[in-house]
């Protein structure tokens, strides 16, 4: 099997390599070559899952023969932890790259097959570039070959590192991963666009869902890596500033600047530079947070590899930075938009801003992050930033980001008049000052000032977004006659870009929320119990009941009984516990080895809306290892068999002789010591429970941390909503061609336009000279399709006949009847 993975590894090497030469020879127009270079895409695909298929095959069969299998995998890991076991090594982790780039590759070339020809060949070529590269270094690369094989095969494992056998692990790095590497479409045909200077919105239009996916799947990596942390890693936060999380969230705040700056340039033609920029930036960072997680360059501890592919991987950085920046000036003029902003009241100009705020923070993480680094190079001292520094300089412009989350939704494009923006704005205001004085006078905001900024700021914007979904709801119920319900599933349902985006902010604003009110107001304290002894936190009272010990092959675990009451009412029980690994792979260890591995904490928690209790225990097990090493130094003694010694270990010493002159023997031996020194570790282990030892529990109440997790699945939510197709398309309509492309796209600004019309943000003047404007760009657009001009009603008929073409409801507010077919 390994020598088949090879094989396959291999030609699906020369596939990328051969796909991105075919692609370019078919660049000037041959159709059969860029067809043919698709289609080895297809078959790159096809070999890299078959690759991946053989190793996942090998870790369920527990193939040791398997260099990766026996490094990250024993007999006894549990098979939910052997399927994700691949992506923890090194090798692994490269193959899940190329494997998932080889998917998204072929997605996006499947979806434009019959658009944007001129920049296919190019985007082609990148992506696959990309994918030799990694499919390269797994051939070329020292010690990351994942078909390495080991002769002869080791009877078991090493295992997987205890802090990775957790749930989310099954599913956080693929997600991560799946958010970077979806980030190389977009990347590449932005470099095609600026090689063939096709420099319009239609490699936006092409790749926009992609764009979203990777983000998508970046901000829900980010969530389950925070859950992890929260949860395993017991030291009671989510977020520490970790240089690979930072490498995780850089990428996505650039990604979240990426795809609001592409709807300006979409609907205006502006900001292209901006977002050339912003995609080259974005496909930098990700590439970035890959090369931290496996390069070992600064401590984390969410880095598992070495040094191996790091240098590789910057080069291919410092290829993509110089070459993408010496193509962006040399297309300067060609990016250069006639255009501006008419407005600085207008959605284009806080899209600009928010561009601006994402830009600062990543800026903020990239210097802290990369500051040992800095440090080092002109101190000769590797000096590193603390938490209390980002949050410093970062919080105020995470405040600001909540402030322009709530104005930009309000706002419509363009410009908005004065008596529209009282209109828009009156409310959310109003809820913002009422949430300003019901913070200062019934809680303690008034003293973290950072704190009431940010919850006030999230009224406004959550007040905002709900504004939006109302009035657009009673627009539409008013021209249908729809039940109020009926009339937002709708309005949702015809709109799901401009309404799955609102509910993405909202989701943001309830993170924040989160994040804010459990790191300002948090409750932290260390109590020391005895098993039978009581402290009060925060108006609980929690009761150390008893030590509980817990013995296998892998570890010792010492969990700690807790009682909560709170008003003299049982709230309930926790059972937090620190486990302690002994090192895996080895056939027999000593009892003392138990405490040679990882420690991990099992944390306890009562999680509510209003507040989280997080309990986690540090045990003092110093008692128990010297009784441990005092039973190894008996055990050891025993198999000597000197004089005195009991019959037992003259009988175990005489075992041991024979099956060094008989290595038949040698299995039945190792396992005989196993048994006694599993009975041994036992004695030892549970030996803790008469110590009557006091263990001290780290005790932490955050208010409101759970809207951090609800925050972070609206926003998921809302993203799908905006991927997810319109009924339209799911049965098969999909556009086919760019003109196609460029009319719907028309179409919803119209639509767009008039909705922003029928909810009061463009006055009845303003309204009239957008709505000319749109449709003669629309005219446009349809002359240069068709050769003659198409009249479009002046009674707000779509062009060319469209009924879909007005108010975001599906119809043309004089025509509510055609609402019902819609």
């Amino acid at each position: 099997m390994a020598s088949l993975g090879s094989v396959l590894l291999a030609l699906a090497f020369l596939a990328a390599v051969s796909a991105a030469v075919i692609a370019l020879l078919g660049r000037n127009g041959d159709e059969r070559r860029v067809v043919l270079s698709r289609r080895v895409v297809y078959a790159f695909c096809a070999l890299l899952t078959a690759c991946v298929a053989i190793i996942e095959i090998a870790f369920a069969g527990n193939d040791f023969g398997f260099k990766i299998v026996q490094e990250h995998s024993s007999i006894e890991t549990p098979p939910f932890y052997k399927m994700a076991a691949m992506w923890s090594s090194q090798e692994g982790s490269l193959l899940l790259w190329a494997w998932v780039l080889s998917i998204a590759s072929s997605l996006a070339l499947f979806a434009t097959r019959k658009k944007l020809r001129e920049i296919v060949p190019y985007a082609t070529a990148v992506m696959m570039g990309v994918a030799a590269f990694f499919t390269g270094l797994m051939l070329f690369a020292p010690d990351v070959q994942p078909f390495a094989t080991l002769s002869p095969a080791p009877a078991d494992g090493i295992g997987l590192n205890p802090l990775l056998q957790h749930p989310s692990m099954m599913i956080h790095p693929p997600m991560l991963y799946s958010g970077y590497v979806a980030f190389t479409v977009p990347f590449a045909f932005a470099i095609g666009a600026l090689v063939t200077r096709r420099l319009d919105a239609e490699w936006i239009r092409a790749t926009r869902r992609f764009a979203l996916i990777a983000w998508a799947f970046l901000g829900f990596g980010l969530l389950l890596g925070a859950r992890w942390s929260y949860t395993e890693l017991g030291w009671g936060g989510y977020w520490a500033w970790d240089p690979v999380e930072n490498a995780a969230l850089m990428p996505w705040l650039l990604g979240t600047a990426f795809l609001h700056s592409i709807m300006v340039q979409e609907k205006r033609g502006m900001l292209k530079v901006w977002n050339a920029c912003l995609v080259v930036g974005t496909f930098s960072m990700a590439l970035l947070g890959t090369f931290l997680v496996r390069s070992g360059v600064l401590q984390s501890i969410h880095a598992f590899g070495d040094n191996t592919v790091g240098p590789y991987i910057l080069g291919l950085i410092g290829v993509v930075v110089i070459g993408s920046t010496l193509l962006i000036v040399s297309r300067l003029d060609d990016l250069r938009s006639p255009k501006r902003i008419d407005s600085l009241v207008s959605r284009e100009a806080v899209f600009l801003v928010n561009n601006l705020l994402l830009v600062g923070l990543t800026a903020v993480i990239f210097w802290g992050t990369f500051f040992p680094l800095i440090s080092e190079l002109f101190t000769g001292n590797k000096a590193s930033l603390a938490a209390p520094w980002f949050d410093r300089y970062t919080t105020p412009l995470a405040i600001l980001l909540v402030l322009f989350t709530g104005i930009g939704p309000l706002l419509a494009w363009r410009k908005v008049s004065w008596e529209s923006a009282k209109r828009v704005f009156r409310v959310p205001l109003a809820v913002a000052l009422v949430a300003t004085v019901a913070l200062v006078v019934f809680s303690d905001a008034a003293h973290k000032p950072w704190a009431l900024a940010l919850f006030v700021f999230a009224a406004f914007a959550l007040t905002g977004l709900a504004q939006e979904f109302w009035t657009g709801a009673a627009a539409r119920r008013d021209l249908s006659g729809e039940s109020m319900p009926q009339a937002l599933v709708g309005l949702v349902a015809r709109n799901r870009r401009r309404y799955g985006g609102y509910i993405v902010h909202a989701g943001v604003a309830v993170l924040l929320i989160g994040i804010a009110a459990s790191s300002s107001f948090q409750t932290n304290r260390d109590v020391n119990l005895k098993p039978g002894e009581s402290t009060v936190v925060d108006g609980r009272t929690i009761t150390y009941v008893k030590p509980i010990v817990g013995v296998d092959s892998e570890k010792f675990t010492y969990a700690s009984l807790l009682r909560v009451e709170e008003d003299g009412k049982l709230v309930g029980y926790l059972r937090p516990s620190q486990r302690f690994f002994k090192p895996t792979g080895v056939e027999v260890g000593t009892i003392e080895s138990y405490f040679a591995g990882e420690s991990t904490s099992e944390v306890g928690l009562e999680a509510g809306l209003k507040e989280d209790l997080w309990i986690a225990p540090r045990v003092d097990v110093s008692d128990v290892q010297r009784r441990a090493h005092a039973a190894d130094s008996g055990f050891a003694a025993c198999i000597k068999g000197g004089p005195g010694t009991p019959p037992q270990c003259k009988a175990l010493q005489a075992m041991m002789l024979a099956a060094k002159a008989n290595p038949a023997l040698r299995s039945q031996a190792l396992g005989q010591i196993s048994k006694l020194q599993s009975i041994a570790a036992e004695r030892v282990a549970k030996s803790y429970l008469g110590d009557n030892a006091a263990v001290t529990f780290k005790v932490i109440v955050n208010p409101l941390v759970t809207w951090m997790w609800i925050g972070g699945l609206i926003a998921l939510a809302g993203a799908l909503i905006a991927i997810w197709p319109t009924r339209g398309r799911r049965r098969g309509a999909l556009v086919r061609t760019e003109a196609d492309a460029r009319k719907e796209a028309k179409y919803r600004e119209i639509r767009d336009a008039e909705l922003d019309h029928a909810v009061g943000k463009l006055s009845d003047e303003d309204f009239a000279v957008v709505d000319a404007e749109l449709r003669r760009e629309a005219l446009e657009i349809l002359d240069g399709e068709n050769g003659a001009k198409v009249s479009v009603g002046a009674n707000g008929d779509a062009p060319n006949g469209s009924e879909n073409g007005a108010n975001g409801n599906g119809a043309h507010p004089h025509e509510p009847e055609k609402i019902e077919q819609s």
